[in-house]
């Protein structure tokens, strides 16, 4: 009787899953299919509390899905994969294929462990592959624009069918959940497949028609807070580009808006892909000289930044949304990110972690070249002349201060006109709030002479 083990990583639902298909097949209608999820130490130590507790709470969904046949082990995939396969007597080994510079590497020494098992890679956690789009020259992309419409033209495969009575096998010894997170305070959003759909299901019917213009204002909600489902794959954005993509005329825009982030999603993986040091070191080579400021005051400045009592209101909402919901609004993303970098002159890689460290949707990838992108190493770069204005990017896209008033209770009674600047009131900022720790003015030119130092060199 075969036996086909599925190994699940970052596609952490039934529903549109090309590897679980692959299995079923291979199992034939007579055999039985091993899910198993490994915690490896090395991923889990290194993730933050929100990331771990929200894949907890997905296991714990795959789990009651499978009718409790889920199997979680602890341990090197390297030494407990291969365990497994001896124990169970597969004859072969199921996943999607994973694209993060540790996952590859992995993945190459679980296969050369396994020896003559075969190890099938079917599908990813993107809508395009990594790697799979090259130019006409066959050199990978470096701008954005380029890729998307090299991505548009090759278009997607349909959803994959969710099979029907999956003979999971029910008879493997598993492990406990991963232990619960202490979140002091922090509120996620419900994990696991299901939820995932209803997250979807809500945006799109609610949220999607205004998503041009909305995704852009945080005091709304106008984005799809799909991001962290989409991390750990409990939906696919196949799934999601095949129900958007039959709405009606009126949604177009939208629609069209939407896939656009979804291939800045697959870009910043394929460019992790082919250029996997740039999870460590920019982009372009030249802004390895780029002058940062370390020691004491740049400490003090990075906790003030990250604790978000920086005196600038969108900055702080920011960075207290971060711990309230380990999650920032995009837009918001890019200003509390060129703050840090333009305005204090911190390290790109410092503010990137302490986003991979709270954010429940952290993806390497994504959060390390979005941090390029802003503080211009990275591709696309914001050009190194733009700098954020905190001031003006606050009565912009929060004009009525909603997202600040929600986020720093000490600003909840100041008028309007002074909700972005209140240390321009009569008397100077509410008690208890912090008046700028900078001049941004003055800053912003210490910034574009450093830059342009750079540049000349």
């Amino acid at each position: 009787m075969p036996t086909a083990l599925l190994w699940f990583r970052r596609d952490l639902r039934l529903s549109d899953h090309p590897a679980l298909v692959a299995a079923v097949e291979a199992a034939g209608g007579d055999g039985t299919v091993v899910p198993v999820f490994v915690v490896d130490p090395r991923l889990w130590e290194t993730s933050g509390r929100p990331r771990r507790e929200f894949l907890r709470g997905c296991l714990a969904d795959l789990r009651e899905q499978t009718g409790g046949a889920l199997v979680i082990r602890s341990g090197d995939p390297v030494r407990v994969v291969p365990d497994l396969v001896r124990e169970t007597g597969a004859d072969s080994v199921h996943l999607s294929a994973d694209a993060g510079v540790y996952g590859r590497a992995r993945d190459a020494a679980v296969e050369r462990a396994l020896g003559d098992v075969p190890f099938v890679r079917t599908g990813s956690p993107y809508g395009v592959t990594p790697g799979r789009l090259t130019k006409d020259d066959g050199t990978p992309f470096k701008v954005y624009s380029p890729f998307a419409r090299a991505w548009r033209a090759r278009g997607l495969h349909g959803p994959a069918p969710r099979p029907d009575d999956v003979a999971w096998a029910t008879d493997v010894r598993t492990e406990d959940l991963p232990p619960a997170q202490d979140l002091d305070g922090t509120v996620l959003p419900p994990a696991g497949e299901r939820a995932g759909l209803d997250a979807w299901a809500l945006f799109r019917d609610q949220r999607l028609l205004g998503y041009a213009t909305s995704r852009n204002t945080p005091g709304t909600d106008g984005t799809s807070r799909l991001s962290a489902h989409l991390k750990y794959g409990t939906v696919h954005p196949r799934t999601l580009l095949a129900e958007a993509q039959q709405l009606d005329g009126d949604h177009a825009e939208a629609v069209d808006k939407f896939v656009g982030e979804l291939i800045w999603r697959d870009f910043y993986a394929d460019v992790l892909w082919h250029r996997p040091e740039t999870a460590r070191e920019p982009f372009n080579p030249q802004m390895r000289a780029m002058q940062y400021d370390t020691g004491p005051d740049a400490d003090e400045h990075f906790s003030a930044w990250a604790e978000g009592r920086t005196g600038y209101p969108i900055v702080d909402a920011g960075m207290r949304q971060l711990h309230g919901e380990a999650y920032v609004h995009n837009r918001v993303r890019m200003v509390v990110a060129s703050f840090l970098c333009k305005d204090l002159h911190v390290d790109w890689r410092r503010g990137a972690r302490y986003f991979l460290d709270h954010l429940v949707d952290g993806d390497l990838a994504s959060n390390h070249h979005g941090w390029q992108w802003v503080a211009g190493t990275g591709t696309d770069p914001s050009p190194y002349y733009r700098v954020f204005n905190p001031t003006r990017q606050g009565q912009q896209f929060d004009p009525d201060g909603a997202y600040v008033r929600r986020w720093v209770p000490e600003l909840r009674d100041v008028p309007d006109r002074y909700v972005h600047e209140p240390w321009a009131m009569p008397g100077g900022p509410p008690e208890g709030y912090p008046a700028p720790i900078v001049d941004h003015a003055e800053e912003r030119q210490v910034a574009l002479a450093r830059y342009q130092a750079v540049r000349d060199a």
